[in-house]
């Protein structure tokens, strides 16, 4: 037989949540307010309201102004009840940010980075940790967390990372044991572009679909892929390593920046005397000579739009998102590669996804990094 003294709690429990994600979702709200939206009863949302307003997870405050009112008492969340801290790790920068529990950053630095190794990043990382505490005046008591962003492959059990050849060293090491030993909070390891797409759903312009792809092109390609409104990791938290789908094919269809300042090199001979680029063929400069009008410049934007839309064109074909958002620092040229990747894709597919450009840009990765922070923050805050 079932034990049943263990209900009360649980539907107090219960209660509790619903209130507390209503004030959330509407405040400043009243009593009344709250009993309506959750279909709870007023004596138990008082009970309910008690509970968090003792615990600090809540507070009165004052209504909207010029909204009747009839003397009701308006509750809202308390955002600084818990900090949550964000970091980017790359290859050239490291970024972090400091949120609240509302998600606004109270506080955000970059760092620029110079032949990192993963001893020389945890080093940075401590400092930088240091820095946003002092930048917003809190100890570090008040953080509830820190989620981290790192290129490579994040075994979702373990936290290890394995194709993490952007920080060398990174793979070598316990690297969550060791954030925590510096930060003194828990650590979430994650992937890089999977954290994007989780910010491009949460701020940026994935808001709303439940089936997209984030593709970052840049020095290196990754991918974040999310189906019914949850990241798809894969059994081996692999899922999204584009760089392998078309392993095998004997074109070369690399879209990253090598590739991009190689291609140029190959059709340099073409184009002579007609071009104004010249070795060893950076890719900001191929594009902005591509908006000028150079040809040399224009055929390589050609034929990357086509190595992007190739590999997306797996992805499409057998998830059917509905959106695939690029990022990345040659993802990000739209004005120039949207138009061509939107028609190959239109051309290939009977359904193709809308394609758009990161509306996050290089803060992708560190708004998913607090998302993620945020919404475990908010359950331990609850649950403490």
């Amino acid at each position: 037989m079932a034990d049943r003294s263990a209900t009360p709690p649980l539907l107090k429990q219960l209660n509790a949540k619903a209130v507390l994600a209503s004030i959330r979702e509407g405040s400043p709200i009243s009593r009344a307010e709250i009993a309506r939206r959750t279909g709870i009863s007023k004596p138990t949302v008082s009970l309910a309201l008690q509970a968090l307003l003792e615990s600090g997870v809540v507070r009165e405050t004052a209504p909207e102004p010029d909204r009747p009112h009839y003397g009701a008492v308006f509750f809202e969340p308390v955002p600084e009840a818990a900090l949550v801290v964000g970091l980017d790790v790359g290859a050239r920068f490291l970024r972090g940010a400091i949120s609240d529990l509302d998600g606004r950053v109270r506080a955000r630095l970059d760092v620029e980075l110079r032949g990192v190794t993963a001893g020389s990043m945890l080093e940075t990382v401590t400092e930088l940790y240091g820095a946003l505490l002092q930048a917003i005046g809190r100890p570090a008591g008040g953080v509830d967390g820190a989620v981290v962003g790192v290129p490579g492959v994040v075994d979702p059990a373990s936290g290890s990372v394995s194709l993490g050849t952007n920080v060398p060293g990174i793979e070598e090491r316990d690297f969550v044991s060791d954030l925590e030993s510096l930060l003194g909070v828990e650590v979430r390891l994650e992937n890089d572009i999977n954290l994007a797409a989780l910010g491009e759903q949460w701020r940026g312009i994935a808001r709303g679909i439940d089936d997209f792809l984030f593709l970052s092109i840049g020095t290196g390609m990754g991918s974040g892929l999310v189906l019914r409104g949850e990241l798809h990791r894969g059994r081996n938290g692999a899922a999204g390593e584009l760089d392998y789908a078309l392993v095998g094919v004997p074109e070369e269809l690399d879209p990253c920046a090598q590739a991009v300042a190689v291609l140029t090199e190959e059709l340099a001979p073409t184009f002579a005397g007609r071009t104004s680029l010249l070795p060893p063929y950076e890719p900001r400069l191929v594009f902005a000579a591509a908006r000028t009008g150079d040809p040399h410049a224009q055929a390589v934007v050609v034929e990357e739009a086509r190595r992007i839309a190739l590999h997306v064109l797996p992805v499409a074909a057998v998830a059917d998102v509905e959106l695939v958002v690029l990022g990345g620092g040659i993802g990000t040229n739209g004005d120039l590669l949207l138009d061509p990747i939107r028609r190959h894709l239109a051309e290939w597919l009977p359904y193709p996804p809308r394609v758009e450009i990161s509306s996050l840009g290089e803060a992708a990765v560190l708004t998913g990094a607090l998302a993620v922070g945020v919404w475990a923050a908010r359950e331990t805050v609850f649950t403490a």
